[in-house]
């Protein structure tokens, strides 16, 4: 089963009304986030969406109208009892709550107090308690279980804030930037790209990676910053990738032509390489210049004993050289099992896709080995094997 995941490609930073915008513009019903967002008990505050066009590209932005005078501060106690008092589902409280409580550790770090007494101002307004519910609410309306991001740009200058004038990124952003690891990068814009708001929701809820995925909407949240670039997040709504039934890895494949050399050399070497660490080694016969014929050994490694079995080769053999090529290899799961035959017990080797059985092979040597002292031929202990493997229940 796929995962439903969104990606928040942060190219111009981030901000709770752009993180919004940008899910309403990937198909969150308004309406759907309005009456969530309208079982929180405080009113007075209005949520204006309006799609348009920036340098050609279409989007939404998303501004919370409200009297500011009408509206209290408030403190994270306060919050909390806001987000706890609404009728919004458990794992969006939690969410919305855990948001808070993050922005409310950055005020206190930064202003020498504690969670609990920090008095928020910008934060605590309306505004950004709709920005923080409604995000966490709308991800959960589009059914969102992963969240990731990618890195986020700060900005620079300085912005105004209740405190006076203070260098971007505010003191707060940056307290939670560095607090989650939080990855940024550069970017020209002399202006704040990155809100406390928009920090902590991404800090909280994302993991900063882009993740393999398959596309089905993307939206467009616009900013009110005057930037020469596109002043927007964009969202990725999509599913996670389907499991394959395999695995994948690399493996370096080393390479000599012998056209002087033994064939009792060759089966010695051989022995040698799958005794130190040899994923595989065979011979392929090739003809070599001056119609010589020749062997081609082929050993296939795992990348840490390359230089190892390379060595080896150099050693065992008359070989002047050994090519190199890193190569790819799709791999089925396997896993060893017995079974017992009349003749006695057997390991088969059980191939997996899915993690389930897509195969089953008798190992040689148990069978060679019963079918000796048995006097019966080598093919009737091996099917025995295969026959027990079968009715034990497997495919």
């Amino acid at each position: 089963m796929s995962t439903r995941i969104a990606y928040f490609d942060c190219f111009s930073g981030a901000s709770g009304d752009m993180l919004l915008g940008s899910l309403l513009d990937a198909g969150l019903p308004l309406d759907r986030l309005q009456a969530a967002l309208r079982t929180l008990p405080i009113s007075g505050w209005e949520i204006r969406v309006e799609r348009q066009a920036r340098q050609a590209i279409w989007g939404t932005g998303a501004r919370v109208s409200y009297d500011e005078a009408a509206q209290p501060h408030r403190h994270l106690a306060d919050i909390l009892a806001l987000i706890d008092g609404s009728e919004l589902p458990a794992s969006v409280k939690e969410r919305a709550g855990a948001v808070f409580r993050r922005l409310a550790r950055a005020e206190a770090h930064v202003h020498g107090t504690t969670p609990e007494e920090v008095h928020f101002h910008e934060v605590g307004a309306i505004d950004s308690i709709i920005d923080i519910v409604g995000v966490t609410a709308g991800l959960h309306l589009l059914g969102v279980e992963q969240v990731y991001a990618s890195a986020l740009p700060l900005g620079g200058g300085t912005v105004r804030v209740a405190h006076g004038e203070l260098p971007v990124p505010a003191p707060a952003t940056l307290q939670i930037v560095a607090e989650a690891g939080v990855p940024t990068r550069p970017h020209p814009a002399q202006v704040e790209l990155l809100t406390p708001t928009g920090a902590a929701l991404l800090a909280e809820l994302a993991r900063f990676e882009q993740p393999a995925m398959v596309v089905d909407a993307v939206g467009y949240g616009f900013g009110v910053r005057e930037v020469p670039a596109l002043n927007a997040v964009r969202v990725w709504l999509g599913r996670t990738l389907e499991p394959v039934p395999w695995q994948e890895d690399e493996a370096i494949l080393l390479e000599t032509n012998l056209d002087n050399t033994t064939g009792e050399a060759l089966g010695y070497v051989q022995g040698r390489l799958l005794e130190s660490g040899a994923l595989d080694a065979w011979f392929t016969p090739i003809i070599m210049k001056k119609s010589r014929p020749a062997v081609l050994l082929s050993v296939l490694a795992p990348p840490a004993r390359a230089s190892e079995l390379a060595s080896l080769l150099l050693r065992e053999t008359t070989t002047l050289g050994v090519r190199w090529r890193t190569v790819r290899r799709t791999i089925a799961g396997r896993r060893v099992e017995t079974v017992h035959t009349p003749y006695g017990p057997v390991r088969v080797k059980v191939k997996e896709l899915a993690g389930k059985p897509a195969g089953a092979s008798p190992e040689y040597e148990d069978c060679a080995g019963l079918a000796r002292e048995a006097g019966v031929p080598w093919q009737e202990v091996y099917d025995a094997a295969r026959r027990a493997w079968a009715e034990a229940g497997r495919p």
